[in-house]
């Protein structure tokens, strides 16, 4: 039986054996979770930041998260350069995949299916644009599984021919360093994941608080 994998670990061993500055093609979510990612990352990589996320609802919050993506690249400084591809808001996308899943819990298999849904997608435009590399940031949240992100980012890798960088970002105090960044540039952070379901499980976390 396979032990449990350090993906930061894993991440250290290929950083020590870069040579020169490959490219990386890193999806966000939204400007917070980037925000350590590209401090840390931008050390070693020229970095394109891909902001596809057609779970996030509604629209306006996605405008919202884009928008802050976009500014917090405009002000942070970087070692190596960095630039910005925003997708539009996609959204049938998000619901063609997840349909049937609609009244499953947050963190299980509607989860997986949109993790891939967004890592492929990502792994498509590296591939088609001749990136070395490309990731995720959503490794840096404590609500997400990494172990599920890197399994679902190497197979897309594998189906599209182009190198996954394996990351667990919330470590080495990663998850903190975003939110000390996040107060920082004055990033606007979001109270759910982004889709309509996460909306209607932190209503209900709410309302369990309140009773």
């Amino acid at each position: 039986m396979q032990g449990k994998i350090n993906y930061q670990r894993e991440l250290d061993k290929l950083l020590d054996n870069l040579e020169g500055t490959p490219t990386l093609l890193l999806h966000s979510c939204c400007a917070p979770c980037s925000s350590y990612v590209l401090e840390y990352l931008s050390r070693y990589f020229s970095i394109t930041v891909f902001y596809y996320n057609p779970n996030i609802y509604p629209s306006e919050e996605f405008y919202k998260r884009r928008g802050e993506q976009e500014r917090l690249i405009g002000e942070m400084p970087v070692e190596n350069p960095v630039s910005f591809i925003g997708a539009e808001h996609l959204s049938e996308r998000f619901y063609s995949a997840v349909r049937g899943m609609e009244k499953l819990p947050e963190g299980g298999d509607r989860c997986r299916v949109c993790f891939r849904l967004r890592l492929e997608e990502t792994a498509r435009i590296a591939a088609e644009k001749g990136f070395d590399y490309f990731t995720t940031t959503l490794t840096i949240s404590p609500m997400k599984n990494a172990a599920v992100l890197n399994e679902v980012g190497r197979e897309a890798a594998e189906k599209y021919g182009v190198k996954f960088l394996p990351s667990d970002f919330k470590k080495k105090g990663g998850y903190q360093r975003s939110t000390e960044l996040s107060r920082e540039y004055g990033i606007y952070r979001q109270n759910y994941c982004g889709c309509v379901y996460s909306v209607h499980t932190n209503d209900n976390r709410e309302n369990e608080k309140e009773n």
